[in-house]
């Protein structure tokens, strides 16, 4: 089995794809290396010496500066390796083209709404418009669970605890993002549930909407009628009756649009199933399909990997602006830039945010960016996209569904059991945590690190298993009944 991989000719360092014995000599792109010292999985090892102050070098790019003399064969970690990162990206535009993978057309089974659009699950969604009404949103959809039958997937509530004594840009931002889930296509019913005094009122919200089926999307005032449950179910039996007539039917998969998220990552995320996914998406876009990039911060220190392929200067500017914007939010908040990775990302071998940011962006592929949306903007133009959203899992995937994504596709090395609104494909990095958690755990790719298949195997595989989830067959967090929404905040509680 090989133990070390360099990720690329210019690396000083590598990485362990097993765990490494102290005194253990191993050859890796032609180096002899003697490890000083144990290096555990996922963790990086000085292929020759690296004097104070000099970069550390993975992905072929700096991710670190070492903080003492680190000698060849000695584990490179926090304790002698730190950022760089500045407030500053200094990127500058040189453009980069790739050649996408020829692939024969793809379909799937979905659901072709009134709007045009194509969903891959046929369901009924309670949105609250305020915290307020959350109980009453859960206790419905508890009583009238009865309704899913036949065509119709699930019945199901996405609380918040938002929609009043918000202001400005926050109340703004809670209104789009719930908008843009009462549009979206999973959902064959909606129903807006609001108490009736909060800050977003039913104009506002039906503003907010602009032009919507008002079959598909309906609306309930707790505060207008004697009894909220009844009321309720009475919508909810009509919005049943109009998804029922919904059947699936063959789309293309140039409609499919896939959200790309780590979390609880580690040292084998860039090297498995990060760059897995990003085959993937070369090979979903080269279908005709959008994927959406998200997680701005953990761009930082990126920058010169993912930017070269924005397809023009403007695109260029628009994914700069993204990135300078989010590393002002930091700052106006009195915060650093580099505050990432957790904790769970430190003991699985990622050193700085550019080491984690460099493994991150791997899911991007080799794809033009096409477009760079703002947060909970939706996808318009094929290909990929760069969304404007935190590296929070539940906030930075609910805004991936917010921008149309059928469903994710989401890697950790660390394991989490959550799941967004839409079906969520967890992807382990390591074989050891798809075999320890298998009850959330949907894909393996730490078959890439054993050596059993490549990248572009695994990408194939998940191509495949993605169709298979877009027909309806269930994902883990989906089997589990794990779904919720988290919105984005800024400002001010009154």
């Amino acid at each position: 089995m090989i133990k070390l991989i360099r990720i690329e000719p210019s690396d000083n360092v590598a990485v362990a794809l097993a765990p490494v014995q102290a005194g253990e000599t191993l050859d890796v792109g032609g180096i002899s290396i003697t490890a000083a010292e144990s290096v555990p999985q996922g963790h990086k090892i000085a292929l020759q010496n690296i004097p104070a102050g000099a970069p550390v070098i993975k992905y072929g790019c700096p991710i670190a500066l070492a903080r003492q003399a680190i000698p060849a064969g000695t584990w490179v970690h926090t304790h002698n390796a730190g950022t760089a990162l500045t407030e500053n990206s200094g990127c500058v535009y040189h453009h980069e083209a790739f050649r996408l993978p020829s692939v024969p057309a793809r379909t799937f089974q979905g659901y072709r709404r009134s709007d045009h659009r194509a969903g891959v699950r046929n369901e009924i969604w309670v949105l609250p418009t305020v915290g307020c009404v959350n109980p009453i949103a859960e206790e419905l959809v508890r009583r009238n669970q009865d309704l899913v039958r036949g065509s119709i997937d699930g019945l199901y509530a996405f609380t918040h605890p938002y929609g009043c004594s918000q202001l400005g840009d926050d109340l703004a931002q809670t209104e789009k993002l719930l908008a843009a889930l009462a549009h979206h296509p999973n959902a064959g019913g909606v129903l807006i549930l609001s108490l009736g005094c909060e800050n977003l009122t039913r104009a506002r919200f039906v503003k907010a909407l602009g032009c919507f089926d008002e079959e598909r999307i309906r609306f309930l005032s707790c505060q207008d009628v004697e009894d909220e449950f009844e009321a309720g179910a009475k919508i909810l039996q009509e919005l049943a009756a109009t998804a029922a007539e919904q059947q699936r039917e063959t789309i293309s998969a140039s409609e499919l649009i896939v959200g790309m998220k780590c979390g609880g990552s580690d040292g084998l995320s860039g090297i498995t199933a990060n760059p897995a996914v990003g085959r993937f998406s070369d090979l979903l876009v080269a279908l005709g399909g959008s994927t959406i990039l998200t997680e701005v911060p953990e761009m930082f220190g990126a920058e010169s990997i993912l930017f070269p392929r924005c397809e023009n200067e403007t695109v260029f500017r628009k994914a700069v602006k993204m990135t300078d914007d989010f590393k002002q939010y930091f700052v106006s908040h009195g915060q650093t830039v580099y505050e990432n990775p957790s904790p769970g990302n430190k003991a699985g071998g990622i050193t700085t945010l550019e080491d984690k940011s460099c493994g991150c962006v791997q899911k991007g592929g080799s794809a033009q960016i096409t477009d760079v949306l703002g947060y909970a903007e939706p996808v318009i133009k094929n290909g990929l996209n760069l969304l404007s959203g935190p590296g929070n899992d539940l906030v930075s995937t609910t805004d991936l569904v917010a921008a149309g994504a059928q469903l994710i596709v989401f890697t950790t090395g660390r394991g989490t059991p959550f799941g967004a609104p839409v079906p969520t494909v967890k992807i382990s990095t390591n074989t050891e945590l798809y075999k320890k958690k298998n009850e959330w755990i949907d894909f393996n790719a730490g078959s890439i690190a054993e050596g059993k298949e490549t990248c572009e195997e695994a990408a194939g595989r998940l191509l495949d298993f993605t169709l298979d989830i877009a027909d309806g067959r269930k994902t883990k967090n989906e089997l589990n009944g794990y779904r919720g929404i988290a919105i984005f905040k800024d400002g001010i509680t009154l």
